[in-house]
């Protein structure tokens, strides 16, 4: 009883209203020696409550666990925002959800974004990403905030939170949505060479407009998965969902070569389906394999009407998706690897877009909301047969988990693997180190905070120089 009511009682969405600097943490167990570098995390924090928002929309917090010779530090910062800094100034809310401002706000303010949902290190620069629009240069250390970063002019409008970094070439390939303004159908696609200059961006149109929260590269294709969590600026306009669940628009995904353009895009169909994240993708003969988390109806949205999803439907678990190239059906195959509820997959970086061995993910209690529940790690090969699981005590919560490598020439899964972790009866935050081979072990090591990180999206960890 007691921890049913503790899992009821609370959840670790709400907001943190403070920025802290932790210069010396408590450590249980033994940090390895090897680990230096930080762990960077990105998620919805609001400063201000605001009607209608949804969580997606909070603004980012920055929260850097900083890990040097078996010791650990930790700092947080809200990314300063155009939004943030208004409404700071403001000392009140002034836009509600998806950028949609308040009636009562200034008739100039106009750019609501809050940079909260990814964090990454490319061409020596850390960008803290959504997808609405372009990246924020935060100044690494001191979670200070640069200000937006446009590649030279290069690049405009909307920039994916997830971008994909091509472990081979350091090139890093990203796309946007409503690239032709809000809520619409239009995509962009670009690149960005290892020095960090843009090298490609155009436009293209997709079959309907979708929330594309994430891509797919291989070593020689990429990916766009359109999926109907569709947009509407009609539903938006007369107070209805903005985005909402519209199964019977079915679910397509474009296929472009890498060498190509959007003019050679292959469009592949499937049952309606929804995809949040890819776990990894690769070229086999003249198929493409891609690994992702599966819903079979979107959570956290609603119907046009505003009738929720099915809860039994709206659960990810662990899914193969093939392409057959040949040319023999414009249909790609589902196939579950597993009936476990899980989100946030991550795999060894340096098989980005080539055939992995390990991957892991952030596992969820298929008895409480998706979000909720997120109470364990599994490890799986790549076929997506598990190798490890690990549960966490009834009640606490855990983040996406995060693989570092032990060396560069490591064998592949060879390192550790690090989490946020919320312990619900302290109401506070370790940071787990796993051996990322042997999770079942329970961690090697904890870091521990003295308040909590509030349940968030995506982080990376960046090795010191």
């Amino acid at each position: 009883m007691q921890q049913n009511a503790i899992t009821e009682r609370h959840n670790n969405i709400a907001p943190i209203p403070f920025e802290a600097d932790a210069p010396f943490l408590k450590i249980v167990g033994e940090l390895p020696r090897e680990l230096n570098g930080t762990l960077y995390r990105n998620g919805p924090n609001p400063q201000f409550d605001a009607p209608g928002a949804h969580w997606f929309v909070g603004d980012g917090m920055l929260h850097a666990f900083h890990l040097e010779n078996g010791r650990a530090s930790y700092r947080n910062r809200w990314v300063r925002t155009p939004k943030w800094l208004a409404e700071h100034d403001a000392g009140r809310a002034l836009f509600g959800g998806f950028g949609r401002k308040l009636p009562d706000a200034p008739q100039n303010l106009t750019d609501g974004g809050v940079a909260n949902t990814n964090i990454i290190f490319h061409a020596g620069k850390l960008l803290a990403l959504e997808e609405a629009h372009l990246p924020t240069e935060i100044e690494p250390g001191t979670l200070a905030t640069r200000g937006y970063h446009n590649y030279q002019g290069r690049v405009a409008g909307s920039f994916t939170a997830h971008p994909k970094v091509d472990p081979v070439t350091g090139e890093m390939l990203f796309f946007g949505y409503n690239a032709a303004g809000p809520l619409t159908p239009a995509l962009s696609f670009g690149s960005i060479d290892a020095s960090g200059k843009a090298t490609r961006f155009e436009r293209f149109e997709a079959p309907y407009a979708s929330m594309v929260h994430d891509f797919i590269v291989t070593a020689n294709h990429v990916l766009f998965p359109i999926l109907p969590i569709t947009g509407s600026m009609e539903r938006a306009m007369s107070g209805r969902p903005p985005y909402a669940w519209e199964p019977d628009k079915g679910a397509y995904v474009g296929v472009m070569k890498r060498n190509g353009t959007a003019k050679d895009i292959v469009w592949f169909r499937a049952e309606a389906c929804y995809v949040f994240h890819v776990m990894n993708a690769w070229e086999d003969d003249n198929r493409i394999i891609a690994d992702v988390m599966q819903f079979e109806e979107a959570p956290l949205f609603s119907h046009p009407d505003g009738r929720p999803t099915d809860p039994e439907k709206s659960r990810a678990r662990h899914c193969r998706w093939t392409f057959d190239l040949s040319g023999n059906t414009d249909r790609f195959q589902q196939t579950y690897l597993d009936d476990l509820t899980g989100e946030f997959p991550r795999i060894d970086d340096r098989r980005a877009g080539l055939k992995s061995r390990h991957g892991w993910y952030a596992c969820a209690n298929p008895r409480l909301p998706m979000f909720g529940a997120l109470s364990g790690i599994v490890h799986v090969d790549g076929n997506g047969k598990r190798l490890g699981h690990y549960l966490l005590p009834a009640g606490d919560t855990i983040s996406e988990p995060v693989f570092v490598e032990r060396s560069s020439d490591a064998a592949e899964g060879d390192g550790w693997l690090l989490a946020v972790v919320w312990r619900a009866r302290e109401n506070r935050s370790d940071l787990a180190v796993f051996n990322a081979t042997d999770i079942e072990a329970g961690p090697a090591a904890l870091v521990q905070l003295g308040h909590r990180v509030p349940d968030g999206f995506h982080g990376n960890w960046v090795g010191a120089a």
